[in-house]
């Protein structure tokens, strides 16, 4: 089908003077001392079939669906292949239909035209987009002159936009980059002035309006130093997204661009995840993920999806979160093959009907409850929907085969001392009694993790909130900290992780170093461009009830092992006698129900000081595991 941009129309008149030029120099040049009367005549009356059987093979070659000033190195391989056929079609057609009779066009005559035809087309474009981006030519507004660090791919890439979007209002004035031999080379016409040893004077001799980083896998602790650098020096700065921003967006570079966050700056190595390697067992499978409308279910749904799995059911007790996730999944990322089913976890029967409708290959149970003040407050509840409502999925999975079942766990099931610690505590303890069962073939895996980056009721958008009001920033203990990790991070190693192992394991994300929470009130006032304790207060409020100093990724008794993931630990500890734990979690429910709030409590911390054991788990390395990406449901 032959298309033409209706505003590239321009282009395809320009062209024609091309061709014709072209046409007329091969014949001027072909003959020193004027054409002869009978070319003369072979020239004028061939004139017009060449630009028609030019322009339509340049028009079936795609010239006039791309704008002059976005020409790449791909666009001039294929203006060759373009003008290279055009020239054959029109020279044979010429040479052998030739409108005067006895004359053939001469070859020198076909081959001068097609390397005339091809430096006009070539250099006509090149010179659009040299015009286009050269700073300064009033063309495009200079707007905000700006220092590049990084050389890289994606440094290439931001220039390159930088320099054509005039939208953007940015002008590139020079790059950063810690490769000693790009300095003084130039990328799209910008310098490498130097090394971020070098940042200090470089912004000193430049005075840029701001600095961007575009280091997509940069360390937090080089994105800090980099701050540091620009903050003395009074100068803005901005960054590029991280590699899992830029993997899952689809926005534009212009949207990208964003101040520096606290989460790019924490100091955490970035984690290289490879899910397409790893995911099999969730391609073209029924996935059932709950609490799908929460931070860390709504981002599993957001990367199962792009693994294609046949079909993803969406549990959450939130309409408006499940509207939110569901709408997001099928609009913006084109994945229809979603379920969305507003149900609580915590009915038997509404996920019997579920189980036995959808029949999931792999259940991903995301859906707790987890704010620990508030949970101190509401033991029943916290009982009810993570104890109880982890069981019932939990037989649900078996009852109606799964092939896999992963819990989502967290750091304060270790040694607990809150009753959210305490019931997740309990969820882990489920996990590893189906897992270590020889009559489930259901193969059960929970992964444990600290705090999650900007997660609903976070500490984070709690600081960002109090800082926007100007303070006080309120920290419970000036040595209290806690591990940190990013949403999409934890989402992508609690996929790789359903994919090792199985028999009730419990694995512990690599979490890094752990990070004083007044540090981190410290480094966002700053990034706000304001001063701790000059321009917002920061306030120690004191320790919350059963909350620890510091949290452990795994207690005493637990022995930690690699696993082919170098972010993914296994735990192995005494195994749960599932007998006792069947009656203890039976009982508990009765008195959940009975609304027996002091007996629940009291009999958490009965289970949590006396847990009846079977024996240990024999400790699992490395080169053991059994893979299972590969495996299909039986």
């Amino acid at each position: 089908m032959i298309r033409i941009n209706r505003h590239r129309i321009w282009q395809l008149f320009a062209d024609a003077g091309l061709i014709a030029l072209a046409w007329y120099l091969a014949f001027e040049l072909r003959f020193d001392r004027g054409v002869p009367p009978y070319y003369d005549t072979l020239f004028r009356r061939t004139l017009p079939i060449v630009v028609a059987i030019k322009l339509v093979v340049f028009i079936l070659a795609g010239f006039y669906e791309r704008w002059w000033r976005y020409v790449s190195i791909r666009d001039m391989w294929s203006a060759v292949r373009g003008v290279t056929i055009a020239s054959l079609v029109s020279g044979l057609t010429v040479y052998f239909l030739s409108p005067v009779s006895q004359v053939r066009l001469p070859r020198s005559v076909a081959i001068m035209d097609w390397l005339l035809l091809l430096g006009l087309i070539a250099g006509t474009r090149l010179l659009a987009r040299t015009v286009i981006e050269r700073p300064g030519t009033g063309l495009v507004a200079r707007g905000k002159e700006v220092l590049v660090v990084g050389a890289g791919d994606a440094g290439q890439l931001v220039i390159r936009e930088l320099q054509r979007n005039r939208q953007l209002g940015y002008t590139p004035i020079g790059l950063i980059d810690d490769d000693q031999r790009k300095k003084n080379l130039r990328v799209h016409g910008v310098r490498v002035l130097g090394t971020t040893d070098d940042l200090r004077h470089i912004l000193r001799d430049n005075k840029p309006d701001e600095v961007l980083i575009a280091l997509p896998s940069a360390s937090g602790e080089a994105r800090q130093r980099i701050v540091t650098l620009t903050r003395e020096g009074n100068v803005p700065v901005k960054t590029l997204p991280g590699l899992y921003e830029l993997i899952s967006g689809e926005s534009e570079l212009a949207t990208q661009i964003r101040p520096v966050q606290v989460e790019d700056v924490l100091g955490r190595e970035p984690v290289e995840v490879d899910l397409a390697s790893s995911a099999a067992y969730v391609q073209k499978q029924t996935v059932l993920v709950t609490g799908a409308g929460g931070s860390i279910g709504s981002e599993l749904c957001r990367q199962i999806a792009r693994l294609g799995p046949q079909r993803l059911v969406l549990v959450e007790q939130g309409e408006t979160s499940l509207f939110d996730i569901e709408r997001e999944l099928v609009d913006e990322r084109g994945f229809a093959a979603c379920v969305p089913v507003l149900a609580d976890v915590k009915s038997r029967r509404k996920m019997q009907q579920v189980f036995d409708r959808y029949r999931p290959a792999v259940v991903f149970h995301a859906a707790a409850y987890k704010h620990v003040p508030l949970m101190e407050a509401n033991p029943l509840e916290s009982v009810r929907n993570n104890v109880v409502g982890t069981r019932v999925v939990a037989e649900a999975a078996v009852e109606f085969g799964a092939h896999r079942f992963v819990l989502v766990s967290t750091d304060k099931a270790v040694n607990p001392k809150t009753v959210m610690g305490q019931s997740k505590a309990l969820c882990e303890w489920i996990t590893e009694a189906y897992g270590a069962r020889e009559d489930v073939k259901t193969r059960f895996v929970a992964v444990r993790f600290g705090n999650v980056l900007g997660s609903s009721g976070s500490v984070i958008p709690i600081f960002r909130r109090q800082i926007a009001k100007g303070g006080p920033v309120t920290v419970t203990h000036p040595d209290m900290t806690r591990f940190f990790m990013t949403i999409p991070e934890a989402a992508s190693l609690v996929i790789q992780a359903g994919a090792i192992g199985g028999r009730g394991d419990v694995f512990v994300l690599d979490m890094g170093e752990p990070v004083r929470i007044i540090d981190l009130a410290m480094q966002m006032i700053r990034l706000s461009g304001k001063e701790p304790e000059r321009d917002i207060d920061v306030e120690i409020v004191g320790a919350r009830p059963g909350e620890k100093l510091h949290e452990e990724l795994w207690g005493e008794g637990e022995t930690v092992v690699p696993t082919s993931h170098q972010k993914i630990l296994r735990v192995s500890g005494p195994i749960i006698d599932s007998v006792w734990l069947d009656e203890e979690l039976a009982e508990l429910e009765r008195l959940v129900e009975e609304g027996e709030t002091l007996q629940v409590v009291s009999r958490l911390s009965t289970m949590m000081r006396a847990p009846r054991l079977v024996g240990a788990r024999a400790p699992v390395y490395a080169d053991e595991e059994d893979t299972l990406s590969g495996l299909k449901p039986s």
